[in-house]
């Protein structure tokens, strides 16, 4: 322990609202453990949840735990709420987003002297479990080091989850038994390669009502500063070929307007700010009646994230008078031709209608989402992409931020077996887009292309991955290369297309969703042709509703 790390997290712990303390006597601790920095782990509802939920049990203390990624050589990690270390706990559950993290939980385990392969670990040392929807969509990069693993979504396996945990006063052996009997539970058995023949069967909460998502601790500290943020639906129906989320939380799913404002009425005691989150928030049917009874309520509303076909006034004026001087808007590809492609339905005019509203509230930015290198993408399609932002810019006085991202093929989605676009492609779009908007005044925010080849590796790998994550010393496209030769790997093999009918690493996970659906919007993706949006009361399509 350093003075600086107790320094930090009682400069954190100040500044919050709702933290839990409690005295460990009598009572299983958990670490709750975020594999990044608090001001993102923080924004995260999952976490937030968890750490609820555990906290609400008498016999559980549940403690969080971030990692800082910039830390050149970081020290044992500590909890915030009682500065225990790590290897304190019985039980560490990791909350995983993004694949990128995987090399912070590795060095997290490192950090705290930990075994890092589960088959080296004994009763001395914490279980450790992992959930979230990356290790959902494809948990076998992470199989060696993990003893447990959740496919899905908390909710619906908390109570047999938790009480699988309380096991572990019984040994690893007792805990991994009844954890074994969980339903979405996967236990990773070192001695299968490259995975098991069990099928696991992803968790999904089917009534949101009966489970309220929303912050449980306010912090100035993270991107959402003091924002009592609310899940208002899960999952999305629109069916964009290369979302995972929209895959991975099937079927689409709304909380009542009555659920939330009475949620949105506890959060105001303490903030008045309200953060709506979703994947797709104005897709909520109640949207225009939930903005203005939020306004009505004296909250100030955020927005996530929000579709523009068609854009919705009563929300893009609701946001303009709580004071949100941005809006997000995500066409995903410049061209009409490549949006059918990834199934996603909204034309330039949705578009450009929304930033007409923007500039006519006063909105002060508009921000708009793309992604390069998606299939079947040509160089029309970039100068598409760089056509639309200047129709944007044209039209909207105020400021105009093109976020160009490289596209990263994902688990369980219809793309899970394209190949991805290779990063000396990806940066000569980049570059040619940069040269265009920048001239303009447009400023281009961009991610490294060579880094995406990182994350489309973690995604689709299998177990050999974990040999690569167990000896790249320093995080470097270059080192990650080295280090995936050393494991018999290329970044290639990684990356390439896979053939129908070949195995996946992640074939043993049923979500719900039918090989079938996947193959056939792959098809119409190819053509291009549309799929039109989920209808859960009546729709078989995919399969996750039969």
């Amino acid at each position: 322990m350093t003075w600086q790390q107790i320094e930090a997290g009682e400069q954190l712990i100040q500044a919050e609202k709702g933290t839990v303390y409690k005295d460990w006597g009598g009572r299983l601790p958990i670490a709750l453990i975020f594999p990044n920095s608090y001001y993102l782990g923080m924004s995260s509802l999952a976490l937030h949840t968890l750490y609820r939920l555990w906290n609400a049990s008498d016999d559980i203390v549940c403690e969080r735990v971030f990692v800082d990624p910039s830390a050149g050589d970081p020290a044992p990690p500590l909890s915030l709420e009682s500065g225990a270390p790590v290897d304190y706990f019985p039980v560490l559950a990791f909350s995983l987003t993004y694949e990128m993290d995987y090399f912070n939980l590795v060095g997290l385990l490192r950090a705290a002297g930990l075994p890092l392969r589960a088959r080296e670990r004994d009763e001395s040392h914490p279980l450790i479990i992992a959930g979230g929807p990356a290790v959902s969509a494809n948990p076998e990069p992470l199989a060696p080091f993990l003893d447990a693993v959740l496919i899905g979504e908390i909710e619906p396996a908390f109570a047999a989850l938790t009480a699988a945990l309380r096991c572990i006063y019984d040994g690893r052996e007792a805990a991994l038994e009844a954890l074994s009997q969980v339903a979405g539970v996967y236990l990773p058995n070192p001695d299968e390669t490259p995975a098991p023949g069990r099928p696991v069967v992803r968790q999904w909460l089917a009534d949101l009502d009966r489970c309220p998502t929303h912050s449980t601790i306010l912090t100035p500290n993270t991107e959402f500063s003091n924002m009592g943020l609310i899940e208002i639906a899960r999952g999305c129906g629109r069916g964009c070929r290369f979302c995972l989320a929209g895959y991975a939380y099937r079927p689409p799913r709304e909380r009542s307007v009555a659920c939330i404002i009475e949620q949105a009425r506890v959060l105001l005691a303490d903030t008045d700010r309200i953060g709506l989150v979703s994947a797709a928030v104005s897709d909520h049917s109640g949207i225009d009646v939930l903005a203005r009874q939020l306004r009505q309520l004296g909250a100030d509303i955020s927005v996530s994230s929000m579709r523009v076909d068609p854009p919705s006034t009563p929300l893009i004026r609701a946001l303009a008078e709580s004071g949100t001087r941005t809006l997000t808007i995500a066409p995903e590809a410049g061209s009409e031709r490549l949006r059918q492609a990834i199934n996603k339905t909204q034309t330039a005019d949705d578009v450009l209608r929304a930033v007409d509203l923007a500039a006519h509230y006063g909105l002060a930015q508009v921000k708009l989402y793309f992604m390069i290198g998606l299939p079947t993408e040509t160089e029309e399609d970039i100068q598409a992409l760089v056509d639309l932002t200047l129709a944007c810019a044209q039209r909207f006085t105020g400021r105009v931020t093109a976020n160009v991202t490289p596209f990263v093929p994902k688990a369980g989605t219809p793309f899970q077996r394209v190949a991805q676009t290779r990063a000396k492609t990806l940066k000569k779009r980049l570059d040619y887009v940069d040269s265009k908007l920048r001239r303009q005044a447009i400023t281009v925010k961009s991610e490294s292309p060579a880094w995406a080849e990182i994350q489309g590796g973690l995604a689709r790998g299998d177990r050999r991955v974990a040999e690569a994550l167990l000896t790249v010393e320093r995080v470097t496209p270059g080192n990650w290369k080295k280090a995936l030769n050393e494991a018999g790997l290329s970044l290639q093999d990684l990356l390439r297309e896979r053939a129908a009918g070949e195995p996946l690493p992640w074939d043993f996970i049923r979500s719900g969703i039918q090989e079938a659906h996947l193959r056939r919007e792959a098809q119409r993706a190819a053509v291009p042709r549309t799929t039109g949006p989920c209808q859960p009361a009546d729709c078989v399509a995919c399969g996750v509703c039969q």
